[in-house]
């Protein structure tokens, strides 16, 4: 079964080479029960790792049923230990925050067999502890502990079973209890290694080998190994499985085990674990807020400017200069009613609208009200989107015939009426009666400015009855699609300079301002705020981030011991990776999770007392989730490869 040959190993202390095997050689046959005795540093345990698949000798050969166990990786070493060997520790290694149950079914995770219950649950019924599978490892007694790590060993169906002074932290009722359960194991064919350095408990062996300083210096056979397993023949078809399994790699330990395992050790330290995502938690809320502040900002900005119209062009006339010194708007280009109306026969211009603008004193009854008076054309409402949510606005014919009707601003009517309709009724504006025909929709603050602080005139009406204007202030121009701007920029220019005979040159006496560059130009402004913010609120991320590290690698120092008890019941390095990653992952996730309500409900307490307005978008959302999950597993992969790094019987000798 076993046969090693000239088997050497040599450990560095410091400075110092211990050589603890000397060209060992040595056979072990199936069914027998061998006792490896010794005084400390005799080199039997050391002997006892290397046969078991924990440690590889520096020199010689090593066969398990002919195969050449030293040319193994250490994966396929994890996996042979899985499925050939079963261990046995002094100090019995039970996870003290898994029950007894589950501490036996340990090994079905790295095997793939992590449902299989019956199997563990049987195994712990064997060793007589059916009534404490539930118990905890600081619920039992040392002889308990020892055979729930009995059962762990047998869960697999091992080959052999390796005890390292299986009774040494034993009474003498237990002692005989465990030894016991041995004895029934080789009875019922198996092959059981045992290290010990009591001559009372060799004596329950068949065979004693003896060593000093490395070497074996007898090897004394007391009766026939027990040969009844149907593994007896080297040529036997379950010798053949063992490496095809082991080739074939085990099952899969199902990604829900390492979701258990981990939030199993993130549960066990509750506070240290809530400290730990803190950061991370800080830094998804300010992440989650500064987002929410910049999209609010951006779709502020874009309903003002929406307000002023899309698509718009304002055709304003130029001022001349004399002398290098500007004189006054409009001493140039006077535009007019009919320069709007030529404008809107050009071709992809939808609507025009002439402006002329003055302040106003309004009178309603005892309550005057100085206001802004604006005369605008008929098309202005569809223009700006405001159309009266009550009455009417002015028609054609009102404007032609330069009647003396007025559309009111909400904030001129609740001055002038109190909350009474206006509709019918008529005011004075600068001691002229008009008639009030309809009521605007709110519009609200923009740039400073009470949009609703306005009444609206026929622009007829405003130039020759109100303001004793002749020319138009501006001229609003609405092209139908935004692809058409630029083309429609150049036939503007090119009619105004001919209706006013400018020569071609001659940039100066009018002026054409794009809302489209002024839309761009705000949003860009906005974007560059709220992307500086991220990054800023970002920073709080990696320093979370960097504090999840720190944990983690505490966390891997803290569980040295329960990193080589994996490995030696079958863990890989990936299995201990993955692990350390996701509990990573997951402290982050959680992190990320508490920062997104406590990010959107900061959000939402500016919006309400501070009056900011706000936007919470989803993929501020899934961006900040998912940015702190990969912040948790690039900080947590140093110490996860720390971790899969462990050699396992330097992990489970660590002090």
């Amino acid at each position: 079964m076993i046969e090693i040959s000239n088997i050497s190993k040599t450990y560095r202390m410091g400075e110092v080479e211990v050589r603890a095997l000397r060209n060992v050689s040595l056979s072990i046959g199936e069914g027998e029960f061998v006792a490896i005795m010794g005084a400390s540093g005799s080199g039997k345990s050391t002997l006892l790792h290397v046969i078991g698949f924990l440690d590889k000798p520096d020199s010689g050969t090593y066969a398990l049923y002919g195969h050449d166990i030293t040319r193994l990786s250490d994966d396929e070493l994890s996996m042979l230990r899985n499925r050939t060997a079963g261990f046995v520790f002094q100090h019995f290694y039970l996870l003290p925050r898994m029950t007894a149950l589950e501490n036996a079914m340990l090994p079905l995770v790295y095997a793939g067999k992590r449902r299989d219950e019956h199997s563990a649950r049987s195994r712990i019924e064997a060793v007589g502890l059916a009534a404490r599978s539930g118990h905890y490892p600081n619920e039992m007694s040392g002889g308990e502990q020892q055979r729930v790590a009995i059962a762990r060993a047998l869960v697999n169906e091992p080959l052999i079973i390796f005890a390292d002074e299986p009774t040494g932290n034993l009474d003498t009722k237990n002692e005989e209890e465990v030894l016991a359960v041995l004895r029934r194991l080789n009875d019922d064919g198996k092959t059981v290694v045992m290290v010990t350095h009591e001559n009372e408990v060799a004596a329950q062996a068949k065979r004693i080998i003896r060593m000093r300083d490395g070497e074996i210096v007898s090897d004394e056979r007391r009766g026939k190994p027990r040969g009844s397993s149907p593994r007896k023949s080297a040529e036997g078809p379950p010798r053949k499985n063992i490496f095809a399994t082991a080739s074939a790699a085990l099952d899969r330990a199902e990604f829900a085990d390492y979701i258990r395992q981990a939030a199993g050790s993130i549960l066990a330290h509750k506070l240290r674990s809530f400290l730990s995502v803190l950061g991370i938690l800080i830094g998804v809320a300010a992440v989650i807020s500064m987002l929410a502040l910049g999209e609010g900002a951006k779709a502020s900005v874009s309903e003002s400017l929406s307000a002023l119209g899309t698509n718009l062009l304002t055709v304003r006339p130029g001022s001349h200069r004399m002398r290098h010194v500007a004189l006054e708007t409009g001493s140039v280009t006077r535009l007019t009613v009919q320069d709007a109306h030529a404008l809107s026969m050009i071709s992809g211009v939808a609507r025009t609208s002439p402006s002329v603008m003055g302040r106003a004193q309004l009178v309603y009854g005892n309550r005057n009200w100085n206001s802004q008076a604006q005369g605008v054309g008929t098309a202005y409402a569809a223009m700006k989107s405001m159309q009266p949510v009550a009455g009417r606005f002015f028609t054609e014919d009102e404007l032609r015939n330069r009647s003396k009707v007025a559309v009111l601003g909400s904030t001129v009517a609740r001055e002038l009426f109190k909350g009474a309709s206006p509709l019918g009724r008529t005011i004075k504006i600068n001691r002229i009666n008009f008639h009030v025909i309809g009521v605007l929709p709110v519009k609200g603050v923009s740039f400073f400015r009470d949009q609703d602080d306005v009444v609206l005139l026929p622009v007829t009406t405003a130039m020759f009855r109100l303001l004793g204007r002749e020319f138009v202030d501006f001229i609003e121009v609405e092209v139908a699609s935004a692809d058409q701007i630029e083309r429609a920029m150049g036939a503007i220019a090119g009619l105004i300079k001919r209706r006013h005979r400018i020569a071609a040159e001659d940039d100066e006496a009018f002026h054409i301002r794009d809302m489209s560059e002024m839309r761009a130009a705000m949003t860009g402004t906005i974007d560059t705020i709220s992307i500086l913010l991220g990054i800023v609120a970002s920073i709080s991320l990696f320093v979370g981030g960097i504090g999840i590290m720190n944990i983690m690698l505490v966390s891997v120092k803290e569980r040295i011991k329960e990193i080589g008890l994996r490995k030696a019941i079958g863990a890989r390095k990936r299995d201990i990776r993955t692990q350390f990653l996701i509990e990573s992952a997951m402290m982050t996730f959680a992190g990320g999770v508490m920062g997104i309500l406590i990010g959107s409900g900061l959000s939402l307490l500016l919006s309400l007392f501070a009056g900011w307005s706000i936007m919470i978008s989803p993929f501020s959302i899934i961006a900040s989730t998912l940015f702190s999950v990969l912040i948790g597993v690039f900080f947590g992969l140093w110490p996860a490869l720390q971790a899969a790094r462990l050699n396992p019987i330097e992990a489970l000798r660590y002090e």
